[in-house]
């Protein structure tokens, strides 16, 4: 697995059990026969348990759904809810899923776009790892033990705890589980540096991970910069492409494609916002990107040094001044959203470009949100881990629509505007087959 991604795996696999092939009866009663069996009274496991019938069900299946388009009355729901308080739970309802021949799902941090972990046609017992959240910080042999239903952001707050020149090299949402991240690929902006691990999801339940922690400095720098139409966005982002792969692996820089409303003239343009962070300080930074990207017209007050903890909190779009203990929040506001992926592994004619944004302007609401890679992420084939997506590829592309408006029909049409761009795009991506 990846140098810097994590060391190894739990050594409590729970046995590796297997998710069975079949579905099972509407009937519970066996599976809840087999837990009683298989653990001690003193226990408690059945109180664990939550059911349509339960009172809290309700509250136990919405508090981690982070999409709201899966949190509606005609969502398919899960018979059974089961969220362990320790290890032994779990190994205990895998291994009763198996014998009684039950589906199991696990939920770490539920942050899955299309709700694949509490969401099925099929019934399920859905294993919540959200109590499961334990982190052991050990500075002097740079690990740090954690439970899968830890997040993001209590990770870091707790690195940051114990050092301020460690972290590790996951994602920039906070709320995003750590079970999920590390299995599904996540990556971060550190993964230039870093790389990116992943894999394993699909072959047992993982409760823990022993992860290794990578140096930072004392002081990052990371920036915010908006270029309009008017301002050559289409010509820095066109020479952004053959930058991106080149420059230094200290840097990563985020490009989000963003339609606008001009207010004054009633019509929409485009934004290009370039948002970075540099393992360093503001004025090796302002050399680095004069040289490299002077295309972008970089300015010494367009930078913020700060600690890399600040800079998690900056990435995370948290107002100016927040204190780190915001990273431990657990409940984001779930809002209604859709995403899609590619890989850019050429640079887009800049007339090609254009033709690009004027179809994002035409559709009006979908983002376009380019995550650059190289550095690291090239360096390692593509089949010493289970991440197959490394050299070649210049970006990841996320497509994005967020909306506020319930109901099918401002569903189906965000969903649409993605659809149509993503379809538009197909000349410039990866091909044979499309990846994403």
């Amino acid at each position: 697995m990846e140098n810097s991604l994590f060391l190894t795996f739990s050594s409590f696999l729970f046995v590796i059990h297997f998710v069975p092939l079949a579905a099972s009866t509407p009937s519970y009663l066996s599976f809840l026969q087999c837990l009683s069996k298989h653990s001690h009274p003193s226990d408690h496991i059945l109180s664990r348990l939550y059911t349509p019938n339960n009172s809290s069900y309700k509250s136990v299946l919405q508090h981690y759904i982070r999409n709201q388009r899966f949190n509606r009355s005609t969502t398919p729901k899960l018979d059974i809810i089961f969220t362990p308080l320790q290890e032994s739970h779990a190994q205990v309802a895998v291994t009763c899923c198996r014998k009684t021949d039950k589906y199991l799902k696990i939920r770490s941090g539920g942050h899955d776009y299309k709700g694949i972990s509490y969401v099925s046609n099929i019934s399920f017992v859905l294993l919540d790892m959200s109590n499961l959240r334990s982190i052991d910080v050990d500075i002097q042999n740079e690990t740090a033990w954690v439970q899968a239903g830890a997040l993001l952001g209590e990770l870091y707050y707790r690195i940051w705890e114990k050092s301020k020149v460690h972290a590790f090299p996951t994602g920039v949402c906070p709320t995003v589980g750590v079970g999920g991240h590390i299995t599904g690929g996540g990556y971060g902006n550190l993964l230039r540096k870093y790389g990116l691990g992943g894999g394993g999801a699909s072959f047992g339940v993982i409760s823990a991970y022993i992860l290794r922690l990578v140096k930072v400095p004392d002081v990052v720098t990371v920036f915010r910069v908006v270029r309009t139409l008017e301002e050559n966005a289409i010509d820095i982002v066109y020479w952004w492409q053959f930058i991106a792969e080149k420059i230094d692996s200290n840097l990563f820089i985020r490009l989000a494609l963003k339609p606008i409303d001009e207010k004054q003239k009633g019509t929409k343009t485009i934004t290009a916002t370039f948002v970075a962070l540099f393992l360093g300080d503001s004025r090796e930074l302002l050399s680095i990107m004069d040289r490299d990207f002077p295309q972008l017209g970089l300015r010494i007050e367009d930078c913020k040094e700060m600690s890399w903890i600040e800079s998690e909190l900056f990435w995370a779009s948290f107002p100016n001044e927040t204190l780190p203990d915001a990273l431990l929040n657990r409940k984001p506001g779930a809002k209604f959203l859709k995403r899609k992926s590619d890989y850019l592994q050429k640079p887009i004619p800049k007339d090609k470009l254009k033709s690009i944004f004027d179809k994002m302007i035409e559709l009006g609401d979908t983002e376009l949100v380019f995550n650059q890679y190289s550095g690291r992420m090239s360096e390692i084939p593509e089949w010493e881990t289970p991440f197959p997506h490394r050299a070649g590829n210049i970006f990841k592309i996320q497509y994005a629509a967020n909306w506020g408006k319930e109901g099918k029909e401002a569903e189906n049409f965000y969903i649409n505007q993605t659809r149509v761009l993503y379809n538009y795009m197909t000349p410039f991506v990866s091909k044979s087959s499309r990846c994403a």
